[in-house]
């Protein structure tokens, strides 16, 4: 197997060390990205971090070159012309990590219906790896299985859901959890250390890791899902509430620690952290 990764930031680079580092017989890699420059530095990080890899290297963004499988690792927003543009590149397989699954499933099967198809979504920054990995296998074959099993191997926790369910998802653990995270820190004011409770010392903390990340990867995510409005309204709610109003928000917060069900009917929690 060898694999072409279509976008050589944080995510790619993941993606590209954690298959070869993970993978019995580590594939070769190659990058492409619109900055050289990216492209270069992912594969040289790739081959610093994986010892017994072949080479990394880089192709052009025009390259006719044909490989087993096309990874996309490009912003929410290119998925829809990425995929189509590089698709015919790949002999067996097409995968991303691009963090929507409904419209890149929807692109990868209009530009290879005969080929293997998944969606993988690290709930996590590339620095936090390893963690929960979401899947949608449109359609698994060997190779793909091959790329969730070194991903398991690295230390991930695979796990199966849909693309609707997935997307549905981010609507809360993405868009409105950094809607109400950042609205904090718009609203919050310096205080001494010496006043810290243990709530606003972890807001603070959690503020310091969304405010540590590139802010277009953010903006795609609340371009793309829906949320922050309803944390807006529950924000006025709050604000606007009585005592005895106010106590009945306050009840209301609580059931959303209630565990839900699996499609199993299994009691389940979140996942734990996040990928911006």
């Amino acid at each position: 197997m060898n694999l072409l990764v279509v976008g050589a930031g944080e995510m790619g680079r993941w993606f590209a060390r954690t298959v070869t580092a993970g993978a019995p017989d580590p594939p070769p890699v190659a990058f492409t990205d619109t900055d050289p420059s990216a492209a270069r530095e992912a594969a040289a990080a790739c081959d610093a971090a994986v010892d017994d890899a072949p080479d990394a290297r880089v192709v052009p963004t025009d390259t006719d070159e044909r490989f087993d499988v096309v990874c996309f690792a490009v912003p929410i927003p290119a998925v829809g012309t990425v995929v189509p543009a590089y698709a015919d590149r790949a002999d067996r397989a097409l995968v991303d990590v691009s963090g929507v699954m409904a419209p890149a499933l929807d692109a990868m099967g209009a530009a290879g219906p005969d080929l293997e198809r998944v969606s993988f979504h690290p709930l996590f920054a590339a620095a936090n790896a390893p963690g929960n990995v979401a899947v949608v296998a449109d359609a698994p074959g060997p190779v793909t299985d091959e790329i969730r099993a070194a991903l398991a191997d690295a230390g991930n926790d695979t796990f199966e859901t849909t693309a609707r369910e997935h997307d549905r998802a981010m609507e809360t653990v993405q868009a409105r959890a950094h809607a109400a995270v950042l609205a904090f820190g718009i609203a919050a004011e310096p205080v001494a250390d010496e006043f810290g409770t243990p709530v606003s010392e972890a807001l603070f903390d959690t503020l310091a890791t969304v405010t540590g990340n590139d802010p277009s990867v953010y903006a795609d995510i609340q371009t793309t899902f829906d949320g922050a409005e309803s944390v807006a309204e529950a924000a006025r709610r709050i604000a606007d509430a009585d005592r005895d109003a106010f106590e009945s928000l306050y009840r209301e917060a609580d059931t959303a620690l209630a565990p839900t069900a699996d499609g199993d009917g299994n009691e389940s929690g979140d996942a734990d952290g996040e990928r911006p």
